[in-house]
């Protein structure tokens, strides 16, 4: 027989919330292995069976998240008598899990299975409908997933409107009310400035990558960079998938996937190094977390934040290429031996309205996150429906843009987001942007010699800097303080406007 929360002593509560918190997170732990198998190891024939074992375990761990032991123990610590006598880590593992607690507890046991089974089975229909460019075949699938969006942002509750539910899951405590100015702020200048490059007459070259590049030197080359930016291998891998994603199986376990395209360098290398970052980020928690719900990054926003900025405010930069950029030459002599290093730099921060997300330059990147998020706001609002998606995602592209898709593979297909059920997810990358501006500032105030020490190769100044100041504190952080306590202020989105005006004033001698 069970005891009761309220009949034990404070610590009796805390060791029983532990050992309970201990076991989501080894559930989650397996359950983070098995989906990586899926998408990048399984036979297509078995992915319908790991669809539904992922389901039953998922389940498993869900119901211990809501269950009714939890939610005793989080109302008893987290009463202002017993968490002033808890320590800070404690403290924060009883956040978190009451936050989760709070959420998610009214949603039914059967109607979570079905989504996660759903959405695991998603993922191949999605494949499938990209690799034919036919939204119609995952149309139906993807009915049923917005559904359950719609249902779970009522059982969630909001103030003002429903995407605030799935947003909150993502980036805790953001709302549309904050997200609009900072985006309204960021669009206004990118657009303004992307008009401005455009007519800029001094413009990097075009050519460099209209080549073939072969994939196998690129697997090599990528291999080899990793742990010089620092990515321990010894610590991670790196495996090939159709769309990249880092998974966290524990702190000693952390693996990251690309996608290689023969007639696209770029795609897998700034891919790989976005990865990086999120990769790095999870494998330098501290020990002193591993085995809580704290062992991750502090939010969605500030573990895109770590991959942003190594893909762009170190990876696309003149100092990283000075490094790397002959190592590149000898993989590549006859596509870049003879091209200078200034060429290739202007040429990897060329600014070109694209369709493709993941393969958008640094400055329209963020108007890809925008036409998303205002689809999703009015697809979660049931302002639009999921039928309509396809014609609405083609006119918003050529609205922000000016280009529209062929089909919908270069369309409304082109994200896996969806098919997991990832609505809410997609600002995280633009929060991350804007997060990683403010924190370039600050680094660049406490190493001034950030940029000289990339040149040489030394990527211990900066990653040891980062350790210090994010990584190391996984969770343990809200966002907003992690934010304040790194860099001195709350978000900011004049630290991104300023930085992509002096980098692309520069690169385009505006």
């Amino acid at each position: 027989m069970s005891i009761s929360a309220e009949s034990q002593t404070l610590e009796q509560q805390v060791q029983a919330f532990k050992a309970l918190d201990e076991k989501i997170i080894h559930l989650g732990s397996i359950l983070g292995l098995v989906e990586w198998d899926q998408k990048v190891m399984a036979p297509k024939k078995g992915r319908g069976l790991f669809a539904k074992a992922i389901g039953t375990l998922s389940t498993e761990a869900f119901k211990l998240t809501v269950s009714k032991e939890m939610g005793e123990l989080v109302n008893q610590l987290s009463s202002p008598e017993n968490s002033a006598r808890l320590d800070d880590i404690t403290r924060a593992q009883v956040r978190e899990r009451k936050m989760e607690y709070d959420r998610s507890h009214l949603i039914p046991e059967d109607m979570y299975r079905e989504y996660v089974v759903l959405t695991a089975e998603a993922n191949d229909i999605w494949e499938e409908a990209r690799n034919q460019a036919d939204f119609s075949i995952f149309e139906p699938a993807l009915v049923k997933i917005v559904e359950f969006k719609r249902k779970a942002a009522e059982i969630y509750g909001y103030q003002d409107h429903p995407y605030d539910a799935l947003l909150d899951e993502f980036e805790p405590g953001l709302t549309v009310k904050v997200l609009d100015p900072l985006f309204a702020r960021l669009r206004e200048s990118s657009v303004d400035l992307l008009r401005r490059t455009q007519q800029s007459t001094s413009k990097p070259r075009e050519d460099l990558f209209e080549q073939k590049y072969p994939i196998d030197v690129q697997k090599t080359f990528n291999r080899e960079m990793l742990p010089i930016i620092g990515f321990d291998l010894d610590a991670g891998r790196l495996d090939e998938t159709v769309h990249p994603f880092a998974q966290t199986i524990n702190t000693g376990d952390v693996r990251i996937t690309t996608r290689y395209v023969e007639t696209n360098v770029r795609s897998a290398l700034f891919g790989t190094i976005h990865e990086a970052g999120h990769g790095i980020y999870e494998q330098n928690i501290d020990a002193s977390l591993e085995g809580t719900v704290l062992s991750t990054g502090a939010s969605f926003g500030i573990h895109e934040s770590q991959s942003r900025f190594l893909e762009n405010m170190v990876g696309r930069s003149e100092a990283f290429w000075k490094y790397f950029y002959k190592g590149l030459q000898s993989a590549f002599p006859e596509q870049l031996g003879t091209v200078q290093l200034v060429d290739f730099y202007r040429a990897i921060n060329r600014v070109q309205p694209s369709l493709i997300r993941v393969e958008a330059d640094e400055l329209t990147y963020n108007l890809h996150i925008m036409l998303r998020y205002e689809i999703e706001k009015a697809l979660i609002g049931g302002d639009i429906e999921v039928k309509d998606l396809p014609a609405i995602w083609n006119q918003k592209v050529e609205d922000y843009l000016g280009i529209r898709p062929a089909n919908d593979r270069e369309g409304v297909l082109q994200d896996v987001h969806w098919s997991f059920g990832g609505f809410g997810y997609f600002p995280s990358y633009s929060l991350g942007n804007l997060y990683a501006a403010q924190i370039l500032h600050t680094i660049e105030q406490q190493v001034p010699n950030l940029y000289e020490a990339i040149e040489q190769g030394d990527f211990d100044t900066v990653q040891t800097w980062l350790h210090a100041q994010i990584h190391q504190y996984g969770k343990l952080y809200t966002p907003e303080e992690l934010i304040l306590k790194v860099t001195g202020e709350p978000l900011n989105a004049d630290y991104l406007v300023d930085y992509l005006e002096q980098k692309y004033s520069r690169i385009y001698n505006l």
